[in-house]
């Protein structure tokens, strides 16, 4: 590869880290609610833990296989692991210094206490060490290393205490571990505020501290000569060979038992002031090197700063979003007939109202109760319905549309769910959905071999007065009843005949029963989807040399593939004007002369998760836009089963020109990406703004109260 391509492609790892530090921003952010700060400051540690534990454990086996290969910018895996470093060592630094500081000396100014136990007053020093010794200290076990106790397996993200003990019998020194209790013990212990002075509202310390402070209580008759605390992360990515489905969940359920052990250590972090003793003995007892070595100043395991959440303080977080029904499905609601909210006559069913429009829905403004999960339960109920078959990837724990699935077996219909066993980090969980759905009687696929099924869809098949009539739900977002009100994502339901063709033909391909790879309107990877994105691309070109108006709006998580990101700079050089909205990694290049100067690039990252995925192609003026959940990456584009479906009714299309112009041209809450790669934050145009997703819950405040007209 030339120093060309290189220069004109930035590095997918280190666009991640740029877009974890503006995470970051956010927690920095004077007009970010205080524990929405704690939130932020929570996800940006959560990231880097994934991160180290499939990305940087990636390239480290690269590294250790002995593999050379250069990346599209030109750097290989030894150079990448020493770029992430020095990338990431100032952005923890930062969120030490600015992010972490500064939360605890805010959060005291509102009277919430996180101490350490040397800040206890007596009364609540009698009480912790109570604490301790009932609830605490039953479950520790201390494991020492000597000749007949070899070095101890560190779990992946454990919280770890490591400490030199003086045996005065032997008089000998021995190095102990003890393992912090994290999953059934909170991080954070509340003690009483009545403890503490007159205006304090909440008070916690970190379970660590009250451990080390009672350390001689778990070594009796020894004394502690130091002490420190510790924390590991190993590679935790699953590598499953292409197997058949009958063996995939118990293939994958060993590999879940052996990631909870972990593979290779790829990061030990520790506490700043560790005394060189205990870190030699860590770093040769685990095998650990020096560029794996973080030191932290401060508290480790951050992610768990998402607990100060749970503090009922509403003028410290965001100001509460519901969520509203969309206008069309108003009076489609079960439930308002039971409440008296509406008169039964009143009442009409989803599919009436999806036979007459076509509805697209965006969550989390539009309601995923009221539309996704009443829409899989009247299916369930109606004696019409015969069938359904839809795709899960991640699903939340109290799912109320599993029951629907259950319940529409048990009233005798047709029901296959594809569930996506692979689904990273979901595994676990959407195993034990499995094993339910089986015991249920619902006929549960595990999709294509080699594929990883990540597609959002939902059919029904009901049978109508003229014959059987398909209705259907695609979208961009999981069906996942926690996620949906925290993520932005698209959706249609619709009855449109062809689309529902395609989708019975997609779930025999899914189910093993059809080897179709042409379809009618859908564009589905890894068979049509790359060629058709590719298509609709060269099309615009080719109106931009003709000199009509050419234009490429987009929304995704990602931007990653090389082909795609080399169409459209030719694009750019045609004179197509490109404007992108990417929230994570973007490894295009904007505003680069005689390249990309064409093209624009912003990232909305916010109180919402933005996740929606949307390409729109004006295709002279006469537009075409298509929604699903493939992001432009290798992996949604060839090695996923994904389907991507066009918006055809005007009024929607409408819809998601005015969403565009919205995220396009509003400033507070944007990154606008520099041609240097770097992310600049737009600042407030008046002082009157508001944050871009806050500016949609207006919005929806005043739609959710027009008349509605069926």
């Amino acid at each position: 590869m030339s120093k060309k391509n290189e220069n004109n492609y930035i590095n997918r790892e280190l666009s991640w880290i740029n877009f974890n530090k503006r995470v970051l921003e956010l927690a920095l952010d004077p007009d970010t609610p205080l524990l929405e700060k704690a939130k932020f400051n929570a996800i940006f540690r959560n990231n880097l833990d994934e991160f180290f534990m499939v990305r940087v454990a990636s390239l480290k086996s690269q590294v250790e296989a002995g593999v050379t290969k250069i990346s599209e910018d030109g750097l290989t895996p030894k150079e990448q692991l020493k770029e992430i470093r020095s990338n990431l060592l100032p952005l923890l630094k930062e969120q030490e210094k600015k992010g972490i500081n500064l939360l605890n000396q805010c959060l005291r100014k509102e009277n919430i206490y996180i101490l350490n136990y040397q800040e206890l007053n007596n009364r609540q020093r009698t009480w912790i060490n109570n604490y301790f010794q009932n609830t605490i200290f039953p479950i520790l076990t201390p494991l020492g290393v000597d000749p007949s106790h070899p070095f101890p397996f560190v779990s992946n993200l454990s919280l770890n205490l490591a400490a030199i003990i003086y045996d005065n019998d032997s008089k000998k020194e021995q190095f102990a571990r003890v393992k912090i209790p994290q999953k059934i013990i909170s991080r954070f212990i509340k003690i009483p505020i009545e403890l503490g002075k007159d205006s304090t509202i909440h008070i916690a310390i970190p379970i660590e501290e009250i451990i080390a402070a009672n350390l001689n209580l778990l070594f009796p008759g020894m004394k502690i000569k130091k002490y420190s605390l510790f924390r590991v992360t190993r590679d935790a990515d699953l590598e499953l060979r292409d197997i058949e489905a009958d063996d995939l969940m118990s293939a994958l359920e060993e590999g879940l038992r052996k990631r909870r052990r972990g593979g290779e250590v790829v990061r030990l972090e520790v506490s700043k002031e560790i005394p060189n003793e205990i870190l030699e003995l860590l770093m040769n007892g685990m095998k650990v090197k020096e560029e794996d070595l973080y030191q932290v100043n401060g508290l480790l395991a951050l992610d768990e700063l998402f607990t100060l959440g749970e503090i009922d303080l509403p003028n410290l977080k965001y100001k509460k979003h519901n969520g509203g029904t969309h206008l069309l499905l108003k009076n489609c609601q079960k439930g308002l007939i039971e409440d008296g909210s509406i008169k039964k006559e009143e009442f009409t069913d989803m599919f009436n109202v999806i036979r007459k429009n076509d509805i697209l829905l965006h969550h989390p403004y539009d309601l995923f109760s009221t539309s996704i999960e009443e829409f899989i339960n009247q299916a369930a109920e109606d004696p019409q319905v015969m069938g359904i078959k839809m795709t899960l990837y991640r699903i939340s724990k109290d799912s109320p549309i599993i029951e629907s699935l259950i319940k529409a077996t048990e009233n005798g219909k047709q029901v296959m769910a594809l569930v996506e066993l692979k689904a990273r980090f979901d595994e676990d969980n959407n195993i034990q959905w499995a094993k339910q759905l089986e015991q249920s009687g619902v006929h549960v696929v595990y999709g294509v071999v080699g594929l990883k099924t990540h597609t959002k869809i939902t059919l029904i098949v009901r049978k109508e007065k003229h014959g059987v009539r398909t209705y259907f739900h695609i979208g961009t977002g999981n069906y996942n009843s926690k996620t949906s009100k925290l993520y932005t994502d698209l959706g249609i339901l619709s009855a449109q005949p062809e689309i529902g063709k395609d989708l019975i033909e997609l779930f025999n391909y899914l189910s093993g029963f059809s080897k179709q790879q042409n379809y009618r309107k859908l564009l589905v990877a890894p068979f049509s989807l790359r060629t058709g994105i590719e298509n609709l691309i060269l099309r615009e070109i080719e109106f931009a040399k003709k000199g009509l108006p050419a234009n490429i709006k987009a929304k995704m998580n990602s931007l990653v593939d090389p082909d795609i990101i080399k169409l459209l700079y030719k694009a750019s050089q045609f004179g197509v004007k490109i404007e992108l909205i990417v929230r994570g990694m973007c490894c295009l290049i904007p505003g680069k002369a005689n390249l990309s100067e064409n093209i624009k690039v912003i990232s909305i990252i916010g109180r919402f998760l933005e996740h929606s995925r949307i390409f729109w192609f004006s295709n002279n003026d006469n537009p075409e836009i298509f929604i699903g959940s493939a992001d432009l990456m290798r992996r949604n584009l060839d090695r996923r089963v994904e389907a991507v479906t066009p918006i055809e009714d005007k009024e929607l299309k409408l819809e998601v020109k005015k969403l565009f112009d919205h995220l396009l041209n509003h400033k507070y809450g944007t990154w606008e990406m520099q041609n240097t790669g770097s992310f600049k934050k737009l600042k407030k145009t008046n002082d009157e703004e508001l944050y871009i997703q806050d500016e949609l819950i207006e919005n929806l405040k005043t739609k959710i109260n027009k008349p509605i007209n069926n």
